[in-house]
């Protein structure tokens, strides 16, 4: 253990409990707003972080506060070694959760079981068969949309992450928060953000606003309940009355929360990125496979975190291709 036991809290005084893991860049679906239409260079094996290493870094990070960990990618249940990641992870004193495209998830409910997952984050961009196949260029909604319901169905928390974009699903929108009517699931509607390769453009936002006009024409003022947020929440939840379910509004574009923000994020090729918007890593892996301690490189890096965005602190800046073109496409970050 360091000397300085608080290498986790940055220049700006927030501490990070939150560590999110990407396992692989590979995937089974090919989201447009994800990865590039010609796809992504992906890193040789041999660059990719080991069951053993993830471990490593995990408990490392667990070491100096670490509370929960969050496994992406890519899809992470693609992984060969899946089962052996989640024991392996199991085995630290956090709270143990996963984000999954679903097309597969069938097959690993024992696993999440097994392991103490009981949070499951599932990405849908719409409820239209058709949309799905176009968004996605895959055809496996029906197979996601029964996985959802059988997650519920076995008993594990759901959030369902929907992309917002306009003239593609901001037509969903009520529909989406009408699927909470019957089902205990949280819908959280996501401003469409800049990365590399996925045709940003501020235009093709829904912004939190735009989704509150939304909600308000469709339902009384009186049976829109805004909830209780979590402390570091990303999110602006609400719920209309007499539903089981809620939906929330995660505004990164419009109404960043980085004065709250406690996470960090580390890459399937072990590069620790302080920040979503951030064009900077920080290599762990190759300090790790030479048997030096990685924890002056995570401080290091948890301090040069800036207070807002990656530096890109206003619309303006968010704007500008040559600042988030650096950053790469999102299935490479890890969602």
């Amino acid at each position: 253990m360091s000397e300085n036991k608080n290498i986790l809290k940055d220049t700006h005084g927030r501490d990070h409990a939150y560590l999110r893991i990407s396992l692989t860049e590979r995937c089974n679906l090919r989201c447009t707003y994800c990865m590039p239409a010609d796809g992504v260079q992906l890193s040789p094996k041999s660059h990719l972080m080991t069951y053993e290493e993830i471990y490593d870094i995990a408990k490392t990070f667990v070491d100096h506060g670490v509370t929960k960990i969050r496994l992406t990618g890519g899809e992470p249940l693609v992984r060969k070694d899946i089962p052996v990641i989640l024991e392996k992870l199991a085995t630290l004193p956090v709270e143990l959760s996963i984000t999954s495209n679903a097309v597969i998830i069938d097959r690993f409910i024992d696993d999440l079981k097994r392991n103490g997952i009981k949070k499951v984050n599932v990405s849908l961009d719409s409820l239209d068969e058709g949309k799905f196949k176009h968004i996605t260029r895959r055809h496996e909604f029906k197979r996601v949309y029964n996985n959802i319901l059988l997650l519920v169905k076995e008993g594990f928390t759901v959030k369902v992450n929907a992309v917002l974009m306009k003239g593609f699903n901001d037509d969903e929108i009520i529909d989406f928060i009408n699927f909470t009517k019957n089902l205990p699931v949280s819908i959280r509607f996501i401003e469409f953000m800049p990365f590399d390769g996925n045709k940003w453009d501020i235009s093709k936002m829904v912004s939190y606003a735009k989704v509150m006009e939304y909600v308000n024409e469709a339902y009384h003022k009186d049976d829109i309940l805004r909830l209780k947020d979590a402390p570091n929440d990303t999110s602006k939840n609400y719920k209309i009355k007499g539903y089981q379910g809620s939906f929330a509004i995660i505004s990164s574009v419009t109404n960043p929360f980085c004065d709250s923000c406690n996470r960090l994020r580390l890459t399937a090729n072990g590069q620790l990125k302080n920040c979503l918007f951030s064009a900077t890593e920080s290599d762990l892996l190759t300090t790790l496979r030479a048997g030096k301690s990685i924890e002056p490189i995570i401080q290091k890096a948890v301090r040069a975190k800036f207070k807002a965005r990656g530096g890109m602190d206003t619309l303006e800046k968010l704007q500008k291709p040559q600042l988030h073109g650096k950053n790469r496409s999102m299935i490479t970050i890890g969602g």
